[in-house]
């Protein structure tokens, strides 16, 4: 009997301290957050031990939780929603019912998932564009670009940036009555990071004559040069998006050799000849100084030119939009920037806003104090935080006002 209680005890405490996570006292819900990061760690600890017994790759066995999200295309009394095809890449369209007649916004829409996971179809962002259109009457295209492993960049990119390209075409627009000058890029995370790269390249393409009116980047991937930012050292074991994870992220993003991960974790990945981009994300400079409390700037150490010969992907802005001279942002539309206070990509996010403000590109920054990234998924059952619930009301609120 005594052993039996030594065992409940022992494996009561082994499942309190996998359960408790230190988190910061201004979040709210806290033992919520602990069990959905519970869920995100375990899948992590799996995936991990999959990839080394051989088994599956990493990425693969996260991309579960895409699966666990899928919600079928359900057309209902206020939106038709449609998984169809735009010049040869998935997309799921949402058009609304309510006056056919009328000419629409239209919302262009990147999920999230570190290149690699997530999906158009999860639940989650189902939510989100279903809610958008019916909320602003507008058309949404919510795009199923290639991920990683199986594709590196630039497929992302460029399936992201051939829906967009083909929706601004007027033939398009008119086939779904949108009105052109009311047309909106946005995206979450990585989907951020592909909204702020298009944006920036369709100021070049002269094929493209319709011109976005409003980018929307939620805690966005801006930048590979700098990975050990304040945000990634205050924020390294916050749930939902370690700093493991995010580094992983961007290093399956351009390859699935493993120097190129071994090179980010230790910040020396980028070659010498390329060190005068450090300036781009000198956050000594760019960020202002309540978010440098308690940090001195150092500058990243430059590491050996192979890996940025074998993988200069990483250093393209298509893949890094913090990395273009300021002339590559001036003419960019109306942004509006969503950081997390707790989140390893809060900086990216800070440091774009202050240099499209410096460029004259108006800028809304939405700074949120008590969340951590990803925040806006969870708005939907089962596991609904109130601050994600917030957070996709004051999007869609701010986009009804602005487009």
């Amino acid at each position: 009997m005594a052993n039996k209680a030594l065992c409940l005890l022992l494996a009561s405490v082994l499942l309190a301290y996998y359960v408790y996570s230190p988190l910061p006292e201004n979040v709210e819900e806290r033992w919520k957050l602990m069990l959905i990061n519970v869920g995100f760690r375990t899948l992590q600890h799996v995936a991990a031990l999959a990839e080394t017994l051989g088994l599956a790759h990493y990425m693969d066995v996260i991309a579960v939780i895409t699966v666990m999200e899928y919600a079928a295309p359900a057309s209902d009394e206020n939106v038709t929603v449609t998984d169809t095809e735009f010049d040869g890449v998935p997309v799921r369209l949402y058009v609304p019912k309510e006056h056919p007649d009328t000419p629409k916004r239209a919302v262009v829409y990147i999920h999230g998932g570190g290149w690699c996971v997530g999906s158009a179809a999860m639940k989650p962002y189902d939510h989100v564009s279903r809610w958008t259109s019916e909320r602003l009457n507008a058309v949404v295209v919510s795009i199923e670009y290639r991920l990683a492993p199986k594709h590196h960049f630039p497929a992302q990119f460029e399936d992201v940036y051939t829906v967009t390209k083909y929706f601004l075409q007027t033939k398009t627009l008119e086939q779904y009555n949108v009105d052109s000058s009311r047309v909106c890029i946005a995206g979450d995370s990585a989907g951020g990071n592909l909204a702020a790269a298009v944006a920036q390249q369709l100021l070049d393409d002269p094929d493209v004559k319709v011109k976005l009116k409003i980018q929307i980047l939620i805690y966005p991937a801006l930048q590979t040069i700098d990975l050990n930012l304040p945000s990634y050292q205050d924020n390294a074991n916050m749930p939902v998006l370690p700093k493991t994870l995010m580094l992983r992220f961007w290093s399956e993003y351009f390859t699935t050799d493993t120097s190129l991960n071994e090179a980010m974790e230790t910040n020396q990945h980028v070659p010498a000849e390329l060190s005068y981009l450090f300036k781009f994300v000198n956050w000594s400079h760019w960020l202002p100084e309540t978010f440098k409390k308690g940090h001195t700037y150092t500058s990243p150490t430059v590491g050996s030119s192979t890996v940025g010969q074998k993988y200069p992907g990483f250093l393209d802005p298509r893949a890094a939009p913090l990395l273009v001279d300021d002339n590559k942002l001036r003419g960019l539309p109306l942004t509006y920037v969503v950081t997390c206070q707790h989140d390893v990509l809060r900086d990216d996010g800070i440091m774009y806003v202050s240099r499209l403000r410096e460029v004259g590109v108006p800028v809304i920054h939405a700074h949120v104090d008590d969340a951590v990234h990803g925040a806006m998924m969870f708005s939907t059952s089962p596991m609904i935080l109130t601050v994600g619930q917030r957070m996709v009301n004051d999007y869609i609120e701010w986009l009804n006002k602005n487009l």
